[in-house]
């Protein structure tokens, strides 16, 4: 089976000069013909997956199960670290260093995501209030099924939004995520706001926890608690 070079673009969810450079950068199979480009299905399968490259539609989509639901966060916090005494300045260079050290990326892969969040607007700050945000790729990206970050970010001034305020708190403090899916995407989203929920959380995070405290704080909020109901009253 064959497809063309707009049908590969959109499964790999990127422009069609991305998939140019892939050919010429990174030798991507391909068949020209009549003055248009064709791609063998089977071949180009093989390619993306020595890359850690995965589609976010069609003959590559990741199977429809949510690879997120079997993650936890503080593993994914571990991998991105924390990160204190930022500067705004400084922090797109600090995404960067996140970014080099993605699990389950190959190079190429990290390189092209880098590239993409230092572009204009390529970072959607998502703050949630109470000095909290939520920054992550503004474009939705396929990295394959283990190619997810979660980094803790302490700011040393405030980060000022251009959009419309959440509330009067300055957001000083930032939980950077990468997920390797669309799906996953929303999956990890969800799971760090409701993590944001939690008094508990938010109040050690408010003010000068060390690293341990904050890894034990975020897996123990990954833990559900015990229901009591049903054990009063017994004989």
């Amino acid at each position: 089976m064959y497809l063309n070079l707009v049908q590969i673009a959109e499964s790999f969810g990127v422009s069609e000069s991305v998939v140019e450079g892939w050919i010429r950068n990174e030798n991507l199979p391909h068949t020209p013909d009549r003055g248009r480009l064709l791609f063998d299905r089977a071949q180009v399968a093989q390619w993306a997956a020595t890359r850690g490259l995965a589609s976010q539609a069609g003959f590559l989509a990741p199977e429809p199960v949510s690879v997120a639901k079997g993650w936890q966060i503080e593993p994914l916090l571990r991998a991105g670290g924390i990160w204190r005494d930022v500067g705004v300045a400084e922090l797109p260079d600090v995404i960067d260093r996140v970014v080099a050290a993605l699990p389950g990326a190959t190079p190429p892969v990290r390189q092209l995501l880098s590239q993409r969040l230092r572009a204009s607007k390529g970072v959607t700050f998502a703050p949630v209030g109470g000095g909290f945000a939520l920054p992550h790729p503004a474009a939705r990206v396929a990295l394959g099924r283990d190619a997810g970050t979660v980094a803790l970010i302490f700011l040393r001034e405030p980060l000022v939004f251009p959009e419309p305020k959440v509330d009067e708190t300055p957001v000083t403090r930032l939980l950077f995520f990468i997920a390797p899916s669309p799906r996953a995407h929303l999956e990890l989203l969800g799971r760090l706001s409701r993590l944001l929920s939690r008094v508990a959380v938010r109040e050690l995070l408010a003010g000068r926890p060390s690293d341990e405290q904050i890894f034990q704080a975020v897996a123990a909020a990954a833990v559900p608690a015990v229901s009591t109901s049903g054990t009063e009253g017994g004989a």
